[in-house]
């Protein structure tokens, strides 16, 4: 599909760019910055000699910085993170044979995360030849530049007022832009005019719904962080060209092995399939993942599409999927009873769970049944149904006794287990929400985690072996600065991290034990959290720290993650196993691929919490005035976040609030202290709150300090709806 080319700036943004860039520029810069090529820079240089007979702008210059050297103030890309969190950053266009120099952000405090692949302009301070500091000057509009909000009619206009917390920008929306929407409406706009000098304007392209439907909340978290949703004609049309396999043919024929699906009652998609049989004093186990590589080939629509959405987005509601669904919840998805192509992965495990061999191959099997997490753990505590009764004994007791084997190597390599609780929302059959609850977890969900990682460390030790390029679930060591930072509050509440040795995953158990039965327990857990690595996909093999493995790739999930596809693409080409294995142009490319899926996992998990946010605040608004139990899960210098003990929701106390003592922000010990009383709110902190506001569109709580039982409440100033906080929620989640 042709990428759409980015539209011509307007003479506004032309003269934002040239007033506010510290160094002269050139109709090249200019050119680079709004992407503009081809044709278009003839009515672009007609543009600049028209600012210029105004007076507007001086003259334009001709010449560029030469070849291989940054300019002052240049417009770069976010290229990821690297592995000490760092935010990296990279010339949006560099025609030099070399490597561009190292560009490092300079992050502001309460500033929001910027996502890859955003555009920014910069001003650089050059540190020595190979390395940059860069200070965002502000963002480089581009076609998918969106606001989402509420759009209001009053009697001067239209206005359109984010759904983002964060943002306090109002944008003009003339009636001729409004694309019919109505007073009170949510609704997606493009961006017109970025003009420092008034209200800047936008256009309404897409009408979401009101306010109060539960579908709109979700649509907002969808538009404001631009997930594709609307498949191109022609990948549907190979989806649904697309024809079941049902007959073995050159596979192996697994349909007599009784595979099971565990998954939880809300799944939407079957990728996975497992057995286990007991093989002398060890076991053989069985992983059968969809072989979506079969109907999804490289450089083919599907591919196109898969590869722009890097995974599926799973909201309350509803699934944005990587694969068009007749794919994703038909041939691709292991139903019972039904044959289906898989990549099967055979293993031979001994008593203590260590891998003794593995192999792969492509296979058509036929699930025994589909079941849930919670009826495979009833059936292991004894109270089997109807449907795992008679797969006690062939299925669920060999299954657990597998499980069993490789806790124990789990156990002995020491891996780090850290308490992050989900959520789930319950819906009603009109959509509305009846509760959040935390989502229990069962041994029978350690069961499924732990066959898929050793699925997963087979996959990456094939590829390896066969010098095949593998795309890597890396899962760095923590930083020296960030461990420094931990060992500090440590050492204030008696506890510690062994220094002088390179850590391991268990020393991070072991501290976690010795907090555990102290009122630091949670607060250790939540730092600890912090401290660690963001996992990111990559050709590099860096390890699995969380998980203690050398080597390790995703292979499981290929429905809805594309990382899987492409290891599933390189085992076929490893092993000869067909003609759709992976290209010669994907394999010399495997860095940016990674980049860029490592980009779309961050989107999405941003749109998932957003839109579980909004939620919350939708099932709580009823619930204004009511009081609840929570705990301490953050603290800034503008108040404490606060995450309550049933739902999980979050939300703040503004420090106006917490009573008329001036409090101070000891970052140190991650508590706000009164400067008179001392009474200190520290992180992790059990406490009871008053719902104060909730406002579903920005998804955003705010809540009342009450106090302690048996203590009376410290006088409080008078509070302030202020919704529009700044909101640095600390990221609980870490995903292998």
């Amino acid at each position: 599909m042709a990428r759409k080319k980015a539209p011509l700036p307007t003479k506004d943004q032309l003269r934002d760019f040239i007033a506010e860039s510290l160094t002269p520029v050139g109709k090249r810069e200019i050119a680079r910055a709004f992407q503009v090529k081809g044709e278009d820079r003839v009515a672009l240089k007609a543009m600049l000699r028209e600012l210029s007979a105004e007076g507007t702008v001086g003259k334009i210059r001709k010449s560029a910085p030469p070849a291989g050297r940054l300019a002052e103030v240049m417009p770069v890309v976010v290229a990821g993170l690297d592995e000490d969190g760092e935010t990296l950053l990279r010339p949006l266009v560099w025609e030099d044979e070399k490597e561009p120099p190292r560009i490092v952000l300079v992050e502001r405090p309460g500033a929001p995360a910027l996502l890859t692949g955003t555009r920014i302009l910069v001003r650089l301070n050059k540190r020595s030849s190979r390395l940059y500091e860069a200070r965002v000057l502000r963002r480089i509009p581009t076609t998918s530049d969106r606001v989402v909000g509420t759009y209001r009619l009053g009697a001067e206009g239209g206005r359109l007022i984010p759904a983002d917390k964060r943002s306090r920008t109002e944008f003009r929306v003339s009636r001729v832009d409004s694309g019919g929407a109505r007073d009170g409406e949510l609704v997606s706009a493009e961006v017109l005019t970025t003009a420092r000098h008034g209200i800047p304007e936008a256009r309404i392209v897409e009408r979401l719904g009101t306010a109060d439907d539960p579908r709109a909340i979700v649509a907002i978290a969808v538009a404001a962080h631009d997930i594709p949703v609307a498949f191109a004609h022609d990948a549907l049309a190979q989806a649904e060209a697309a024809e079941p396999v049902t007959q073995p043919g050159t596979r192996e024929d697994l349909r007599d092995v009784p595979l099971v699906t565990i998954d939880g009652d809300d799944a939407r998609d079957f990728d996975d399939a497992v057995f286990a049989e007991p093989d002398g004093g060890g076991w053989k186990l069985v992983v059968a993942i969809a072989d979506v590589a079969h109907y999804v080939t490289p450089a083919s629509p599907l591919d196109r599409d898969a590869f722009k959405r890097g995974n599926s987005v799973y909201l309350p509601d509803r699934v944005v999927p990587m694969l068009p669904e007749a794919l994703s919840n038909e041939l691709c998805s292991l139903k019972p009873k039904v044959p289906r192509p898989v990549m099967a992965c055979f293993m031979r495990i001994d008593k203590e769970g260590r891998l003794q061999g593995h192999r792969f191959a492509r296979a058509l099997m036929r699930s025994a049944a589909r079941l849930t997490y919670e009826q495979v753990q009833n059936a292991r505590d004894g109270c089997p149904d109807d449907m795992t009764g008679p797969l006690m004994d062939r299925v669920v007791e060999p299954l657990y006794g597998a499980y069993r084997a490789l806790i124990k190597a789990r156990e002995k390599r020491g891996t780090l287990d850290l308490d992050i609780p989900e959520r789930r929302v319950y819906l009603g059959p009109d959509g509305d929400v009846l509760a959040i609850h935390k989502r229990a977890r069962f041994d029978s969900h350690r069961l499924i985690e732990e066959f898929m990682i050793a699925a997963n460390v087979a996959a990456a030790e094939t590829l390896e072996a066969k010098g095949v390029p593998c795309m890597y679930r890396v899962h760095d060591r923590p930083s020296y600065e960030k461990l420094e930072g931990l060992r500090e509050f440590l050492d204030s509440i008696g506890l510690s991290l062994p220094k002088g040795q390179v850590l391991q995953p268990k020393s991070f158990t072991r501290l976690l034990a010795r907090a555990e039965d102290t009122p630091h327990k949670q607060m250790v857990n939540d730092l600890v959290l912090r401290s660690q690595a963001q996992a990111q996909y990559s050709p590099d093999n860096l390890g699995h720290f969380g998980l203690a493995l050398r080597r390790y790739a995703h292979f499981t999930s290929p429905i809805r993650r594309y990382a899987d596809v492409l290891v599933h693409r390189g085992l076929i080409k490893a092993l000869d196993l067909g003609d759709d294995g992976l290209a010669d142009a994907e394999a010399a490319k495997m860095r940016q691929l990674g980049e860029h899926i490592s980009m779309t996992e961050r989107r999405a998990q941003v749109a998932e919490r957003d839109a579980l946010d909004r939620y919350s605040a939708l099932y709580l608004s009823s619930q204004v005035g009511g009081d609840f139990a929570g705990r301490i899960s953050g603290v800034s210098r503008f108040g404490l976040f606060i995450a309550l003990d049933e739902t999980g929701a979050d939300g703040l106390i503004p420090i106006s609030t917490l009573g008329a003592d001036f409090f101070e922000h000891d970052e140190r010990h991650h508590r706000l202290v009164g400067r008179k009383t001392r009474v200190a709110y520290q992180l992790g902190q059990p406490v009871h709150v008053r719902l104060a506001d909730a406002d579903p569109v920005k998804g955003g709580l705010v809540f009342q300090l009450l106090p302690a039982e048996g203590k009376d409440r410290h006088p409080e100033r008078p509070f302030t709806r202020r919704t529009e906080a700044p909101r640095r929620r600390p990221d609980r989640r870490h995903r292998g």
